[in-house]
């Protein structure tokens, strides 16, 4: 058809198609980038290190320990190759080792209770302070850790025996007549021992005391609650997690515990760690030994579990049991 001549020429617009797009056809899985891949193996390779190291130090050992704790012991250090729950009878049957396991956990509850009681009001005033001075107090605090626990333990024999500083002083203005039995003996290896752990309580409050607040004490003080409820509704509450950690953390330091116990106990207190040495080293008996070293094992698990157990419920506390076990 030809076009008039007086016309204009109009567009024709292109017609849709109605028709419905194909569905794209499945697709395999991705192919792994080859960069993905080498970042696994070098984290693989980082990680090998150290995996290595725990290998050899720790997991080794400790299945040496197990393996010997069923062997059975003989005279003159002699060790008998088997698998016997006999070594485990003996010690499981004898009073001295469970008074020993009794010794054990009172000087670790002693201890963290002590040590929780004269810590707190540290680390509550390092972790509300916003005096510039704050890192420089916080360094004093853990300054102790700097100086072995052994040096610490002399210093402390010779505060608290019968001829140190204490007795010297309280003989010397009249207070006493007598020194006091201040060493060689549970007391005093409960006082040296809440001083060394101290730091290590001060770090952990300070590091869990994360939820307190400052706005939220001034809001129960502006509602008229006195001091003391705003410290045992509010700060409290909101600080129990970095004590919990902290007694976690001390019970397990004093359970295995072994400088402390043995120069200040001065032979008469006897815990685990002295009486797993004593078997080892004085009496060679390797297996009673490895038996006491699973059953010291066996109360970490114990404290661990329930420690556990108390962090859960005091987060279900806060934020409500669905929570909580999510």
């Amino acid at each position: 058809m030809t076009a008039d001549p007086g016309s204009v020429p109009t567009e024709v617009p292109p017609q849709v198609s109605t028709k419905a797009p194909d569905r794209a056809a499945p697709q395999g899985p991705a192919p792994t980038s080859p960069r993905r891949g080498g970042t696994a193996r070098l984290a693989l390779a980082l990680l090998l290190p150290g995996l290595l190291a725990l290998l050899l130090t720790y997991a080794l050992p400790l299945v040496w320990v197990v393996r010997m704790s069923f062997n059975e012991s003989m005279d003159g250090g002699l060790i008998r190759q088997t698998f016997s729950l006999a070594t485990f009878g003996e010690v499981l049957s004898s009073s001295h080792y469970w008074n020993v396991i009794g010794q054990t956990i009172e000087l670790g509850a002693l201890v963290t209770v002590f040590t929780l009681v004269v810590s707190y009001p540290v680390a509550l005033f390092l972790s509300r302070t916003t005096s510039r001075w704050r890192s420089l107090l916080v360094a004093l605090a853990i300054a102790p850790l700097l100086i072995s626990s052994v040096a610490r333990t002399f210093g402390w024999m010779a505060i608290l025996g019968s001829q140190g500083v204490i007795n010297k002083t309280l003989t010397g203005i009249g207070v006493i007549d007598s020194p006091l039995h201040l060493a060689n003996n549970l007391t005093g290896v409960v006082i040296a021992s809440t001083e060394i752990y101290m730091p290590f309580a001060i770090l952990a409050m300070i590091s869990g005391f994360g939820r307190l607040d400052p706005a939220l004490e001034h809001a129960a003080a502006s509602l008229g609650a006195p001091r003391r409820t705003v410290f045992r509704r509010v700060v409290l509450p909101l600080t129990l997690p970095g004590v919990l950690t902290a007694a976690l953390l001390v019970f397990v330091l004093s359970l295995s515990g072994y400088v402390t116990p043995r120069l200040i106990g001065g032979g008469r207190v006897f815990v685990l760690a002295t009486e797993i040495y004593d078997e080892a080293i004085t009496s060679l008996d390797w297996p009673v030994a490895a038996v006491l070293s699973m059953l010291l094992l066996a109360l970490f698990g114990v404290v661990i579990a329930v420690y556990l157990w108390a962090q859960r419920a005091l987060e279900a506390r806060f934020t409500g049991p669905g929570e909580a076990r999510s």
